[in-house]
């Protein structure tokens, strides 16, 4: 008895942390029509990217019903839970909240419900004043996009369509592995929504930011060239994007044949690497190789076991 209920447990956990990725999007309420019709086009578009990513899709409008369904999410899987919100969001100084049908969420609410999720996060909200949605809910493992860089940035916000749109467009795809990253649709976006106002003769009223290493900063668009940052952090931190550009809705057929626990391994060296290669300047060439060559070693291995084992 004891035996095969440690067999079932064993096989359990295997499910668990071989399930697929998760989206979930949350609708906000639309206050109008119109805005009704635009938030609808963009929850389409991103319930058809979750499902050419072959990821499980759920979406909520209200407080209740989202707590209930990330107290039922798996907290420790090597898939990543995204969560898309839509919508409008305020800020009166102190807190910011998003806007649903019903009570609004704030930022330190939804920090509270997923400070027990280990699982990879991107949390990505797309409302005005969300910017203080990085402060409540940065942290390792986790990238948070918002659409303003500070909560008094109140107008609408237009980068969730243009976020929608580029999550599936190839012409995204910034480095040409046939298949978009996070970082990159996010970065194409940002660009786009800059062009709308740019050619509108408008001032802009949004500027996003990333957050990925876990500083609660967030990086501006315009520090990035192509999908790297230009900007060296003053810690010697890793600069923001990098964990973002390992996150992909929808992956490239060579990523398919990963198992999630082998990509979540090499992701994890692959965050060793750039973060020692910061140290570069600050350690001797021998000290820096001799750091480097175990962790090349590390990956080296993790793709040999997996060619020894495609079916694993």
């Amino acid at each position: 008895m004891i035996f095969r209920t440690a067999i079932l447990t064993t096989l359990l956990f295997s499910l668990i942390a071989n399930a697929g990725p998760t989206l979930v999007i949350i609708n906000g309420a639309p206050g109008t029509d119109e805005y009704g019709g635009l938030f609808k086009k963009w929850s389409d578009q991103w319930a058809a990217a979750a499902k050419q990513g072959e990821a499980e899709l759920q979406q909520v409008s209200n407080k209740a019903k989202l707590k209930a369904l990330l107290d039922a999410q798996p907290k420790n899987s090597a898939e990543p839970l995204w969560l898309v919100m839509i919508g409008h969001g305020t800020f009166d100084g102190k807190t910011a909240k998003f806007n649903l049908r019903g009570p609004d969420l704030s930022a330190a609410e939804l920090a509270d419900w997923l400070k027990d999720h280990e699982r990879p996060l991107a949390i990505i909200n797309c409302a005005s004043s969300s910017a203080p949605f990085i402060n409540a809910l940065s942290g390792p493992n986790r990238v948070i996009l918002t659409a303003t860089r500070s909560g008094a940035e109140q107008n609408f916000a237009r980068l969730a369509g243009h976020l929608a749109a580029a999550i599936t467009d190839p012409k995204a795809d910034l480095d040409k592995d046939q298949q978009v990253s996070l970082l990159e649709a996010f970065l194409t976006a940002a660009h786009r929504t800059a062009e709308f106002y740019k050619n509108e003769g408008r001032l802009a009223t949004e500027h996003a930011l990333i957050d990925d290493n876990a500083d609660t900063r967030g990086t501006p668009t315009d520090w990035f060239r192509g999908i790297r940052v230009t900007k060296e952090t003053e810690d010697g931190t890793l600069p923001d994007g990098l964990r973002a550009h390992q996150l992909h809705l929808i992956l490239n057929e060579a990523e398919q044949k990963l198992p999630a626990n082998i990509r979540a391994q090499r992701n994890t060296l692959e965050l060793k690497i750039a973060q020692l290669r910061t140290q570069k300047k600050l350690l001797g060439e021998e000290e820096y190789f001799q750091k480097l060559e175990p962790l090349l070693l590390q990956l080296a291995k993790l793709y040999e076991a997996k060619q020894d084992n495609p079916n694993r």
